[in-house]
């Protein structure tokens, strides 16, 4: 009986901290632990509540507490499962998949070689894109040149005119790269 009384004191109080806490307060004390709301945890993480809640939907918060109502619990600790779930979810990787590492992490350590294969999948993923990625950067710093080239000489017809070596190297190398791969129109 006494503990149910506790319970619905501290539900009262929790109630009350939520409507009348000042705006500038962001967490709330419960046994000596600093509890955030889903709103707060969202505004550390940079996110929309909303992508919180698909995530724990998903499964992927199974570390999250919730308070006698209901509502989600973050601990400060949680940032860094937060984080690792937004890294994840930054290299592409699908939700289902982060969800399984999640699941192997809570396991344990009988799980580290699954996870490390894991990972070592996203890296090369993320390789994979990152040497995409400079590749069109190549192509926009060639074009950014071809087209500072032609408002300079008012005309885009300069290029025919110019000499090989008046074009910088670097240039030269991008548009070889480009003509081999079919990806060079002068427009």
């Amino acid at each position: 009986m006494l503990k149910s009384f506790c319970k619905f004191v501290y539900i009262l109080q929790l109630k009350a901290n939520f409507k009348s806490r000042p705006k500038i307060k962001t967490f709330y004390e419960r046994s000596g632990k600093m509890f955030y709301t889903i709103g707060e945890m969202a505004k550390k993480m940079g996110v929309a509540p909303s992508t919180l809640r698909y995530y724990d939907k998903e499964g992927l918060l199974p570390f999250v507490e919730r308070s006698g109502g209901g509502i989600r619990m973050f601990k400060g600790e949680d940032i860094e499962w937060l984080s690792i779930i937004e890294c994840l979810k930054k290299t592409g990787m699908p939700i289902k998949e982060i969800k399984q590492f999640i699941d192997w992490c809570i396991e344990g350590d009988s799980t580290i070689d699954k996870r490390l294969e894991l990972i070592d999948r996203r890296r090369e993923r993320v390789h994979e894109q990152m040497a995409q990625l400079e590749k069109t950067l190549d192509t926009l710093d060639y074009k950014h040149w071809y087209y500072e080239t032609a408002k300079a000489a008012g005309t885009c017809k300069i290029h025919e005119q110019m000499a090989k070596e008046d074009i910088p190297q670097r240039m030269r190398e991008i548009k070889r790269r480009m003509v081999e791969g079919g990806e060079c129109e002068e427009k």
